[in-house]
């Protein structure tokens, strides 16, 4: 077939401007005449030039445009019919080409023939047309005459492949090739491809580019097959032409097959071509992409490229600094911007491709989807994501859960985002604000993973992009920390911190933006205020002077108010930002910092508006105890943190020195003087002083005079007696210790005397004068009590590392201490119901909770402080108090020595009253993550006695029981407020956010890293005290110890020796179930842990590989099991065995030996079996139980011994007895085995395979079996409701048995529609116990509805749903195994659980039909959904079954 064209003819001059851009065309002004010209061609008798000019054209010579006089097509029809007509036609066509070839021997002559024709002007004024073709292309257009002429122009071409353009910059190559482009009709198309091909195949490389580039303008349609072909083998052997033959293979026609082909070929080569020809073959990749191979391609496209490849700029840049001193920096320079631009260009095209092919986004998101390991993941992918997040509004939602799924798994880790910007910024910089919203969505994630990741884009963005990015950046961030969210603000904060180190300069030129958060304080956390002034103080003193004096100003202006200010939470602002700037301006400027560039050290000037500015926040805070204090503890938690300048710092110490001094010690021989209402003697001394030397905290005297007599504070005092409130000894000291201890690097020797001196105070104890004393005295006594237990928290912070065997026997001998006051508190908190506590940590999480008159002694009647009373009201100081003290703390307050406030005042077993003190939490002084390097120290029991903390000292203090539950509290509360994630750990509205955080200030102050670096450490002393618990028990046979059965001594010890086991299998919990392992930062941290665990099985000296660590941790854990002493010890070893399990590639291998320890400890009989009607056992049990079903092999077979050997067993028990087999089965506790069971075995069933007809017998007899299984085990179940009829029972009934009767009609039937047949017998037996489980469930319902229950019958309507399903497609099995006649529909009566039948006000029909039709079953249906209150329910479900009677009357 000849194909047809048909062009403009304006197009046809188009294509020779372009490719000769440098012609010069003659004016038509100067072709005005048609007279004769002196450059015409004489005729000479030549055929060719005398029909030419009869036709309308003359022929010129030199560089003279050949002029034609008519119209082109004229001129075209006037030539065809002279040719035609001529007497001698056909020869005459041989003559007249014989013509054009002599006179195109000339090269002028060919050029002019080859270039376009001059027409005259009137004859332009008559066409309208502006272009005429060439002389060639006209005879081109000629059919008689295109074979000839075609032959001739490719006899021409090859004289000049390989000359270069002429002085014009015309190709005659390329301009012969022009000619044959866009023919309206191509003659002989077969024989033009074939020797376009062959001029192809010889000419030079330039020139290939252009003529392949050329064919689908010259070729048909007809010929696009062979040419692909041809193309292809020319693909193959010349790579570098294969920029041009895809560029042709996307404006062809050709076979999918084909494209596929190809496609794999250039996939191939993919990895090796050069980066200019990137653009195009990922442009053909993506275009020749189908529906169906799109994931396919996709996938294997971003295998294989890789942009680092040819561009990283890490070598780019040493590349360039070598080049500069050789003087290449510029080609260098030229070569880098030229990758770049082909880079952009490569995204263009994917952007292109994505943002009009739907299928091609889609794929690559599957295809990122389907990537699970985390080193699979490539820049690519994240960049990939962000791109297609930004051309399509339709894929945000998606790309959004796609980029939260690869977080939350850990495959997107920081340093692949890294890579990702560094390799594609300049791709990434036009999409930035999609990027920034991608950001601001992330950081409204609960999950802190998610937010982090945001921080991550707003950092690399800042990073990477241009001014104006930077700028939008900050902004973002600016607004995020005035959303008032927590973790937002956090992260925002973090952000701008980093972003200050990261560059400073910038940031300097965004401070306008934030300056403006100062606006938004009030609602803000400590913690984050401390930032905010952090950021700011940055920028506002930064090197270069006077650049930032607005800032300095602004932020003196608000100090200064916020200082003034008689509101607490404004005063508070002013201390912390006053603290944290006067700590900016006086860091230490001779150490290295993180900042590029240092100021010069702190001048004289500069000194003097630093100690001038902590006058005045001393100043206005000295008549406050509670901001004096908070400024003592802000002080310190600076000088912690950074290093000050030696002139600041000494001044600082020597006035905390002085004022300490003068303020709380007082000589040992001063006797003090006044009217106490208590004797007063000098108690807690830890060495014998006599009478000439010594000194002592003179707390009593301080305490009384601080208060009146009614319990009021002193409001007005001497202007002269500078006196100090003891309600600010701790934190006092605390900035003393710290200042000391900086000044003498960590040296305490200039305070020593504090650690043991005594105080001056009554004798707390109580004893028996507790009744006696009045509610004021008491209260006096429990506030004294408070501040000597604070006091000794903050002796033991400063002096627990120092190293001297002395300092190390007084610390333990003041943890002694802590213990006994300890238990004095409970004393009086036990009688004391409405007491507030003096203050101990003052921020602003504890604002809303105490009541800030200064006041420890209350004398106000308050509501009863019990838990669980009415709702306190908000504004109320003493209740909001209440509130805070009976708060819930923790999961893990569950130790018997920490009862719920709910039991504030009780009863123990020893006739002891006593209250939790976990809900006194924020009156005391946090104890230091250091505190813990106590534990090095042994522990001695009657059983074993461990090594001695210090071997030089003549006397041995060693580390008690009682002090290790005191250190293991406290540590197991940290780390359970840091280590578990943001998620898990909500808090109900209702509550007060910060109530969790209270106590924890310090430890917020230090990175999670540092905190899990400090547990690592403790690994070995902590395991040594697990073993010695264990041995403990172990000797005591602790499995059969009953504590009523022991004296009392025996039993309190085994009471404490059992918290401590459980608080450091919590603590180990805490450690290995931290979800910071899986970063990549923290393995290091993982691999010690685990290093610990495995070490104290055996001692290697080889570093072993995580696996195998982890099986000897596990192996070392799990031989603890033998002597566990309590339920709760058992269940968190089980939590941790499952956490380190999650930690192993091959988890499966230790699943039945999990298995196997909670069947043990479900079989075990455990002391104080009362308790198991508390919540917490209950919780506890479930847990146990889940775990135990969830990891043994067969799941239907544990449920069938559960319920077919311990229910019977606790049924035929007496009242309150439990079964022998499982002890922990009891009546009361049968709930939760039913509960646990029920859904394990409706879970189980759910994710069975229904299996195929294609499958073989055995695998249908092995299903068949496995739902013979479980359907007796449902069957045992369901019929325990008979004899336990509590609500809880028959709710897990209708629940759990709607969800097992949907999977079995989705995960059975299918199995039995092409299992009849072969296993009939099977099958009707499956039916037809089902059917009595049915008809139970039946009864159920209406049970329900008699007794009105509205908790049972709102699941009633979904259960008698899938019940007539059942019935339906129970038929329908029948039906397809041509066994209709066997099934029957009956009415079945209404019954209780017991099997009476329950008389309805409107009688039912006892009819019974034996329809074989479908509208039998309908019309019944029908009926039963219209009867009332169900007395006809066709859903009795199973009547179906009555397919006993199948097994005779079928075939």
């Amino acid at each position: 077939m000849v194909s047809k064209r048909r062009r403009l003819d304006s197009e046809d001059q188009e294509t020779v401007t372009e490719d000769d851009p440098k012609i010069m065309k003659q004016p038509f002004s100067k072709l005005t005449k048609k007279s004769h010209d002196p450059c015409e061609v004489e005729e000479n008798g030549s055929v060719f030039v005398r029909l030419l000019k009869t036709s309308g054209l003359t022929l010129k010579t030199g560089e003279n445009q050949n002029q034609l006089g008519v119209d082109q097509i004229i001129f075209q029809r006037k030539l065809f019919q002279a040719l035609r007509k001529h007497p001698s036609y056909p020869k005459v066509l041989e003559e007249f080409v014989h013509g054009l070839e002599s006179y195109t021997e000339d090269c002028e002559s060919l050029r002019n023939c080859l270039l376009s024709c001059e027409r005259l002007q009137d004859e332009e004024a008559s066409t309208g047309a502006f272009y005429s073709k060439s002389l060639i292309k006209l005879l081109l257009g000629i059919d008689i005459l295109q074979p000839a002429v075609i032959k001739m122009l490719f006899e021409k071409v090859p004289q000049f492949l390989f000359e270069n353009e002429s002085s014009d910059g015309i190709n005659m190559c390329r301009l012969i090739i022009n000619q044959l482009k866009w023919l309206d009709r191509i003659v002989d198309s077969k024989d033009l491809t074939t020797q376009m091909m062959q001029l192809i195949s010889v000419a030079p490389v330039n020139l290939q580019h252009d003529f392949i580039t050329s064919l689908p303008e010259i070729l048909g349609d007809s010929q696009h097959a062979n040419v692909g072909k041809e193309l292809r083998e020319l693909l193959m052997q010349n790579t570098s032409l294969t920029v041009p033959i895809l560029d042709v293979f996307s404006s062809l026609r050709l076979d999918s097959n084909f494209l596929s082909e190809i496609r794999q070929l250039v996939m191939g080569r993919l990895s090796s071509v050069r980066l200019e020809d990137l653009p195009v073959i990922i442009k053909f990749l993506l275009h020749s992409v189908t529906d169906s191979t799109s994931l396919e391609v996709i996938s294997e496209l971003r295998e294989k490229l890789n942009v680092q490849h040819f561009i990283l700029p890490s070598r780019v840049q040493a590349s360039q600094s070598k080049l500069k001193s050789k003087g290449l920096a510029s080609s260098s320079g030229n070569q880098e911007n030229s990758d770049k631009d082909c880079v952009i260009l490569v995204f263009d095209v994917i952007k292109s491709a994505i943002r009009y092919e739907k299928t091609i986004s889609e794929a690559w998101i599957k295809a990122i989807e389907r990537i699970e390991s985390a080193a699979e993941h490539k820049a690519l992918d994240v960049a990939m994501l962000l791109i297609i997040y930004s051309t399509s509004t339709q894929t945000k939602k998606g790309i959004e859960k796609v980029l939260r799924n690869k977080i939350q798994s850990g495959c997107i880790q920081e340093q692949l985002l890294d890579s990702m910007f560094s390799t594609h910024h300049l791709v990434l910089k036009d999409i930035c604000p999609s990027i920034l919203l991608l950001a601001q969505t992330l950081f409204h994630s609960q999950d802190q993973r998610i937010i982090l990741f945001g921080s991550l884009l707003y950092k690399y963005a800042f990073k990477f992009f241009d001014t104006y990015c930077q700028q939008e950046v900050v902004g973002a961030l600016v607004t995020h920390i005035c959303s008032g969210n927590e973790a937002e603000v956090d992260t925002a904060l973090d952000v701008l911190l980093e972003l200050i180190v990261l560059n400073p300069s910038a940031m300097r030129l965004n401070a306008v933006f934030i300056k403006g958060i100062l606006d938004y304080l009030e609602n803000m956390s400590p913690q984050q205020i401390r930032k905010i002034f952090c950021i700011l103080s940055t920028l506002a003193f930064s090197q270069q002077p006077g650049t930032s004096n607005h800032i300095q100003d602004e932020m003196h202006l608000v100090i200064r108010k916020q200082l003034s200010s008689t509101v607490f939470k404004y005063k508070l602002i002013g201390i912390i930002g006053a603290v944290t700037m006067a700590g900016i301006m006086a860091e230490d400027r001779t150490v290295p910092s993180n900042s590029t560039q240092r100021r010069a050290d702190l001048s004289t000037e500069e000194c003097t508006q630093v100690t001038s500015l902590l006058q005045l926040v001393h100043s206005c805070t000295e008549r406050s105890p509670w901001a004096s204090s908070l400024y003592h503890d802000e002080f310190a938690n600076l000088i912690q943190e950074r290093k000050l300048a030696p002139k600041t710092l000494e001044w600082v110490g020597q006035t905390i020195f002085n004022d300490f001094q003068d303020a709380f010690v007082v000589d040992f021989c001063a006797v003090p003087e006044g009217d106490f209402p208590f004797p007063v003697k000098a108690l807690y001394g830890l060495e014998e002083y006599s009478t000439q030397d010594g000194i002592v905290i003179n707390l009593l005297p301080l305490f009384l005079r601080e208060f009146a007599e009614d319990g009021s504070q002193v409001t007005s005092q001497e202007s002269s007696q500078k006196s100090m409130s003891p309600l600010c000894l701790a934190s006092h000291f605390r900035l003393l210790r710290l200042c000391v201890a900086r000044q003498h690097n960590g040296n305490l020797d200039e305070i020593d005397g504090l650690l043991d001196c005594p105080l001056f105070l009554p004798d707390l104890e109580p004893g028996e004068k507790l009744e006696s004393m009045s509610a004021k005295e008491r209260s006096l006594m429990c506030s004294l009590t408070f501040l000597t237990f604070n006091w000794f928290r903050e002796v033991v912070n400063a002096f627990c590392q120092q190293t001297s065997p002395e300092m190390k026997g007084k610390v333990l001998s003041r943890l002694k201490d802590l213990v006994e006051l300890q238990e004095i508190l409970e004393k009086y908190l036990a009688v004391i119901p409405d007491y507030v506590p003096p203050f101990a940590n003052i921020d602003l999480d504890t604002l809303d909770k105490i009541p800030w008159s200064s006041s420890a002694i209350s004398t106000k009647n308050r509501n009863k402080g019990k838990m669980g009373g009415r709702k306190q009201k908000a504004d109320s100081k003493a209740s909001s108090t209440e509130t805070l003290l009976t708060e819930d703390t923790s999961e893990y307050d569950m130790v018997p020595s920490g009862r719920s406030q709910v039991d504030k005042e009780s009863t123990g077993k020893e006739g002891k009253t006593f209250v939790s003190l976990q809900n006194y939490r924020a009156f005391f002084r946090e104890l230091d993550i250091e505190v813990f390097s106590i534990l090095h120290s042994g522990l001695v029991t009657k059983f074993i006695l461990d090594t001695e903390m210090h071997t030089e000292a003549t006397e041995v203090v060693q580390l008690g029981p009682a002090e290790l539950l005191f250190l293991l509290e406290d540590l197991s509360q940290k780390l359970e407020n840091v280590l578990t994630p943001s998620f898990a750990k909500r808090i109900c509205f209702l509550k007060n956010k910060g109530s969790r955080n209270i106590g924890f200030s310090h430890l917020h102050q230090r990175s999670v890293q540092d905190i899990v670096h400090c547990v690592v450490q403790l690994l070995t002393p902590m395991c040594n005290h697990l073993e010695n618990i264990h041995n403990y028990f172990q000797c005591s046979g602790a499995e059969d110890l009953r504590v009523d059965d022991k004296p009392r001594v025996n039993a309190q010890e085994h009471h404490t020796m059992s918290s401590c086991y459980q608080r450091l299998l919590q603590i180990l919990h805490a450690l290995f179930a931290w979800k910071g392992f899986t970063h990549r930062s923290n393995h290091h941290l993982l691999h010690s842990a685990l290093e610990v665990l495995a070490s104290r099985l055996k001692q290697t000296e080889q570093e072993q590989p995580l696996e195998e660590l982890v099986s000897q941790s596990f192996s070392y854990l799990q031989n603890f099991h033998h002597y566990i002493p309590s339920f709760q010890c058992g269940l968190y070893l089980l939590r941790l065995l499952m956490a380190l399990l999650e930690k192993s590639a091959v988890p499966t291998q230790k699943k039945e030996k999990l298995a196997s320890l909670a069947k043990q400890l479900l079989c075990r009989a455990w002391p104080h079996g009362e308790r198991e009607k508390n919540t917490n056992f209950n919780d506890h049990l479930h847990d146990l139980l889940c775990i135990y079903l969830e990891h043994t092999d067969n799941v239907l077979k544990a449920i069938e011994e559960i319920a077919g050997v311990g229910v019977p067993e606790l049924v035929n028990a007496p009242k309150d007895a439990s079964s022998s087999t499982f002890p922990t089965l009891s009546r009361h506790t049968f709930v939760i085995f039913f509960r646990v069971m029920m859904a394990e075995l409706e879970k189980t069933v759910r994710g069975l395979q229904a299996g195929t007809a294609a499958d073989s017998r055995q695998v249908h007899e092995e299903k068949l079996l496995y739902w013979n299984m479980a359907v007796r085990d449902f069957s045992i179940l369901i019929n325990l409701m008979k004899v336990f009829d509590s609500y809880p029972v028959l709710h897990v009934c209708l629940k759990y048995g709607r969800h097992f009767v949907e999977a079995f009609l989705k995960q059975c039937m299918p199995l039995l529609d092409f299992s009849f047949r072969k296993h009939r017998e099977d099958v009707l037996s499956l039916l037809e116990t089902l059917q009595l489980n049915t008809r139970l469930l039946h009864h159920l319902c209406g049970h329900s509805k008699i007794h009105q229950d509205t908790r049972l019958t709102k699941h009633v309507p979904l259960l008698k749903k899938s019940l007539e399903l059942l019935v339906c497609r129970v038929k329908a099995m029948l039906v397809l195994n041509n066994c209709r006649e066997a099934f029957w529909l009956g009415t079945l009566k209404n019954r209780d659980l017991q099997g009476e039948e329950i008389v309805s006000q409107y009688p039912s029909s006892p009819e019974s039909t034996s329809e074989d039709s479908e509208d039998g079953i309908t019309s019944h249906v029908s009926r039963s959904r219209a009867t009332k209150d169900g007395e006809d329910e066709a859903s009795d479900g199973q009547k179906d079954q009555d397919s006993d009677e199948s097994e005779d009357s079928s075939d």
